[in-house]
């Protein structure tokens, strides 16, 4: 955490925070320790999967703080 943190310029705390972020960095991690084995696809799927639910829940998030804004 501390290299990416260093090479990001983003506080170690927030990569810490942000799920998304969390899972860019582990699978990296991952791409450079594990072969391509089915468990090692396996994790990056489930890290994938992670990050797009992460994603997911900040769209809706905003989806719905937009439509209270716009409500009159």
């Amino acid at each position: 955490m501390a290299e990416a943190a260093a090479r990001s310029a983003i506080a170690r705390p927030t990569l810490c925070r942000r799920p998304e972020l969390r899972a860019v960095i582990e699978e990296h991690r991952q791409r450079h320790r594990e072969p391509l084995t089915l468990t090692g696809i396996t994790v990056q799927i489930d890290q994938l999967r992670a990050g797009i639910e992460a994603l997911a829940a900040k769209v809706r998030r905003h989806e719905e703080q937009l439509r209270r804004s716009t409500r009159p």
